[in-house]
């Protein structure tokens, strides 16, 4: 299943032009760049969480959750957020990426209709992690853009974090380190540049349902809880952009 965007083609010429440009040049705007996939990725995770309730109710069937509503919705927090606005992508330097993260986005919540609405079934498995981690993956496949969301205490084993992040998780987890400040670095990944962009994610009352307390106790999900308390840090968003 696909979801058809005929948008997507826009932004392709400044991409070209980009494209031939030193990486040094481009540090800057592909910093920018990543830095609204993450707000965009976090804009649909954000839709997912609060409508969660309504995903996990076993008394309905067809929730109307559908991709076009995800979609619409997401838009209208990445447009509150950023001042982007998707629905209208004329001239934004970004667009063809940030569309084709929609795209993804869109097609992880058409692929779990089936699971979405079959009544009879409460917990249905489909969580904001879980959305996120599909979105990312499925945006990889598309752009060779790596996201995902990795921290110390990782549940997925594809979230492990890299020697990378996992330096930059502990500056994150440094008191001195200024709360919410991201950390943007250009370095090579196997013998090629890239521009990795981390940004710190803290706990939030809506995680501590999974991941909050008592310690060890089993979650919705079967997994243990890890303990966190609500403002502690819970891990990072990891982006690796190849400079071309």
């Amino acid at each position: 299943m696909k979801v058809r965007m005929s948008s997507l083609i826009l932004g392709a010429a400044l991409c070209a032009m980009v494209a031939g440009m030193p990486s040094h040049a481009r540090a800057g705007d592909e910093t920018e760049t990543a830095e609204l996939l993450i707000a965009l990725i976090k804009a649909g995770r954000a839709v997912v969480s609060e409508h969660q309730a309504l995903i996990n109710d076993a008394s309905k069937g067809n929730k109307g959750f559908t991709d076009e509503f995800v979609g619409h919705e997401i838009i209208e927090k990445f447009k509150a957020k950023t001042r982007v606005d998707l629905s209208r992508p004329n001239g934004i330097p970004q667009s063809r990426l940030l569309l084709t993260m929609l795209e993804s986005e869109r097609e992880v919540v058409l692929e779990a209709q089936p699971v979405i609405n079959k009544q009879g079934v409460a917990f249905k498995g489909f969580i904001p992690a879980v959305f996120a981690r599909k979105a990312g993956q499925m945006f990889h496949r598309k752009t060779g853009i790596k996201m995902k969301l990795t921290g110390a205490n990782y549940r997925f084993p594809g979230n492990k974090p890299d020697d990378f992040e996992a330096e930059v998780l502990r500056m994150f987890a440094n008191p001195r380190h200024p709360k919410g400040q991201q950390y943007a670095k250009v370095t090579m990944v196997d013998g090629k540049s890239v521009l990795r962009v981390m940004e710190p994610e803290y706990a939030d009352a809506t995680c501590l349902t999974c991941h909050g307390g008592p310690t060890g106790e089993r979650d919705i999900t079967g997994m243990k809880k890890e303990g966190w308390k609500e403002g502690e840090l819970a891990g990072a968003i990891s982006v690796v952009m190849p400079l071309r």
